[in-house]
Formats: structure tokens, C-alpha cells, sequence
């Protein structure tokens, strides 16, 4: 509308617009020069002066470029006691395979960060002129997942070191066992856990477990005592007792109005969504203070506002009909209010499960991409992968390899 009124207006009436400006390109970049020189220089019949020149910087890219690497180890022998000398072989992730830990970092990075399948993997290699069987390539991948397990147990001790955890579980896709022989898959679980939002250590581990049954959580949190931040999920409910104090999520229980709202445009939701965007606004003044004085403002202000809550939600609750969509999302809160408000016990405690919902999408977007697990270890071999990859991006970190060495 503004563009067309502005279109009316005379030329010199019309407000100046204000180009954009480029941005140079990046200083660590490599530059290749290309000189660009009159073929004659002469003019008039003498020489001409060179006053100057005028640079121009085009962005380029090259496809990855395919090297091999040859490792030459002489032998050294004595004459007098025929003994032998040679460097020994360094460790190999794949032992006596061809590929540099560079490369395979980058079908690992392809794969779980940019969720490239092994077979587009497959085609793009035959193009860059090195043909690279998709069997290979599970291979190193299932090899790689194998190899860095222990990093990833090292890191699941790190993460059972606090005292709060958020938790989480998304459904993934399972070939069903050879023995079936049908093709088919089922569905299995891709578990996470993560320190809470507001802890110092950024780090998520995931877990692939051929089911959704809580026992698969207790197994992974084993000895372990806090508070577990989740959704409303029935089966967490088996872990919490005197060593585990649950946590509730506000983004679901908002979610519930939100949908009510969305629904009908009620009255009620609108109320709600007003008190529960209270408390977010006062999470967001305190983000990045001290868990102590996120508790004090969270007693000071927060309690004001989850008390008033409490007392309009009881009261609205007995207004409205049992078994009509308001009842079913004032009940969600009322029934996981005592859990909703352990925020306001522990400063450590996030308001919401979002942080570990967050490192679920690329999750989501790989199953979109390579659709399955082939098997249970096939699945567990992928986790452990995904976990560093995605700990890494937590922490700022690229986890493409800068070089082939």
C-alpha cells in the first residue's frame, strides 16, 4: 500500500530510499589474482603512465576436491645384524581403510548435520571423481559411530554431573529384525538429555532405544538425583521419587490455551495466555543473571503472578462444562501445577522444556532425509554421532573439518 501511494506522489515529493550497502568479503578468504592490462600502452606515440587501477572481488566456489595422500615409510636395514627399521603405522579409525579422518568427518557432517543420505553422498563423490560405493560409506559411518562412543560416554557423565536435566523423545523409524522378512519398520525413540537451559555446560546426548517405555529413561539416568524438566508424558512419572523431583513445562501448558484461543478466540485463553506471558516476561528480564537472583525475582514477582493465576484458574474451572475443550486446558494445568511451579523453588530450574524440544529439530529434519534406522545398533551408532555434532553447535564450534589431515 505505502509503495503505491508513493507511486502517486511527484518524483520530488517521493522520500529518498536508501541503497543497501555491500558488505566486503570476508579478509580470511584466499585471493587469486587476475591482472586485466591494455595490450597497448602506448598513445599520442609515447608511453603511457600507469595513475592507478580499480579492484573488483568476485565470490567463487570449487566443489570438494578429491586428494589422495601417500605415506611413504622407508625401511632401514643393517648390513652386520639384518635388523630392520621402519615407522610404525599410526592408528587408524578404520583400520587398514583408505579414507583420512577429514573425510570422514565430512560424510558424518553431510550426513547428520546437513542430512545429505549416503546416496546423494554417493552421487556427489562420482562427480567430484572419486566413486564411493553407498555400502562403503555405511560402513565408515557404522565404523566412525563405533569409535566414538566412548566420547559420548565421557559426555553423558558430564551432563549426569547437574543437578538439573531436561529430557525429551521423538519417534524415529526402525527396519524391523532380518528374521521378519518383510521390509517393514516400526517405530522407535531417539531419547535426549541435556543439562538444564541455564547451566554453564552446553551439551545434548541422545539416546535410541527400540521403544518409548520410561524404563529406557531410568536407564540412561541410573544413579543419577535432580530435577528432570519434561513434558506430561506418563511414563517419566515411574522415575520421580525421592532421588527425582519432576519439573513442568509452561510451553505446553500454554500450547493448550494457545490452540483453545486459535480454535475459538476464547475469552478465557486470551486471560490466560496474558498471565502465562507474565511470567515469560519476567524469565526474559532475568536470562542472564545469577540462579540466585533469578530465584529472589522469581519469589518477588513470579509467585504474585502463578498465585493469581492459580485462584482465576479454580474459579474458571467450575464455569465451564466437563469434557469441553476450556476444562481440558484448564485441567492440564491444575493437574501439573505442583510440578509447574518448581520453577519458582530453584533459580537452576528453566520455566520450560524448549531448550531440549529445540535440539530435536535436526532431528526431524534427517528423518525427513534418511527416513529409517536399518537396526537397533545402526540407530544407537547415529546417536552418538548426532550428539557430538550437536554439542559442538552448541558451543559455537563448526564440526566441518578445516582440512583433510
Amino acid at each position: 500500500m505505502h509503495e503505491e501511494i508513493e507511486q502517486l506522489q511527484p518524483a520530488a515529493a517521493r522520500p529518498a530510499r536508501q541503497q543497501t550497502k555491500r558488505l566486503p568479503l570476508p579478509e580470511h578468504l584466499p585471493r587469486q589474482e587476475f591482472r586485466h592490462e591494455p595490450q597497448a600502452t602506448e598513445c599520442c606515440g609515447q608511453p603511457m603512465k600507469r595513475i592507478g587501477e580499480d579492484v573488483a572481488e568476485k565470490l567463487d566456489y570449487t566443489p570438494g576436491v578429491f586428494t589422495v595422500q601417500q605415506h611413504v615409510r622407508g625401511k632401514w636395514a643393517c648390513a652386520c645384524c639384518q635388523t630392520l627399521k621402519q615407522v610404525a603405522v599410526d592408528a587408524h579409525i578404520i583400520d587398514k581403510g583408505i579414507p583420512t579422518p577429514g573425510l570422514l568427518a565430512h560424510v558424518l557432517v553431510a550426513k547428520y548435520a546437513d542430512h545429505l543420505p549416503l546416496y546423494r553422498q554417493e552421487a556427489i563423490y562420482a562427480r567430484a571423481g572419486a566413486p564411493i560405493p553407498r555400502s562403503t560409506l555405511a560402513h565408515w559411518v557404522g565404523s566412525c559411530g563405533v569409535q566414538l562412543q566412548p566420547l559420548v560416554d565421557a559426555l553423558r557423565k558430564q551432563v549426569l554431573q547437574h543437578t538439573v536435566i531436561h529430557a525429551d523423545e521423538t519417534p524415529v523409524q526402525m527396519l524391523k529384525h532380518a528374521s521378519e522378512r518383510d521390509g517393514k519398520t516400526h517405530r522407535a525413540y531417539l531419547w535426549a538429555y541435556s543439562p538444564g537451559r541455564h547451566e554453564e555446560l552446553k551439551a545434548v546426548v541422545y539416546d535410541f532405544c527400540e521403544s518409548r517405555a520410561g524404563k529406557h529413561a531410568g536407564e540412561f539416568l541410573q544413579g543419577w538425583g535432580g530435577t528432570l524438566l519434561v513434558d506430561d508424558f506418563a511414563d517419566y512419572k515411574q522415575l520421580m521419587g525421592d532421588d527425582i523431583r519432576e519439573a513442568g513445562c509452561w510451553a505446553h501448558a500454554r500450547r493448550k490455551f494457545f490452540e483453545l484461543h486459535a480454535a475459538n478466540k476464547s475469552q478465557i485463553a486470551a486471560q490466560a495466555l496474558e498471565l502465562i506471558g507474565q511470567l515469560y516476561e519476567i524469565e526474559r528480564q532475568v536470562q542472564h543473571t545469577s540462579a540466585d537472583q533469578r530465584l529472589r525475582t522469581r519469589q518477588k514477582q513470579s509467585r504474585k503472578v502463578t498465585d493469581k493465576l492459580l485462584r482465576w484458574l479454580t474459579e474458571q474451572r467450575g464455569k465451564v462444562p466437563p469434557g469441553s475443550a476450556t476444562a481440558a486446558a484448564i485441567d492440564y494445568s491444575l493437574r501439573r501445577w505442583q510440578a509447574l511451579t518448581v520453577f519458582l523453588q530453584d533459580g537452576r530450574v528453566p520455566i520450560d522444556n524448549n531448550w531440549i524440544e529445540n535440539q530435536m529439530r535436526p532431528i526431524a529434519l534427517g528423518r525427513k532425509n534418511w527416513l529409517f534406522a536399518g537396526s537397533l545398533k545402526a540407530g544407537q551408532r547415529a546417536a552418538a554421532v548426532m550428539s557430538l555434532i550437536q554439542s559442538a553447535r552448541l558451543n559455537g564450534l563448526d564440526p566441518t573439518p578445516t582440512s583433510r589431515t
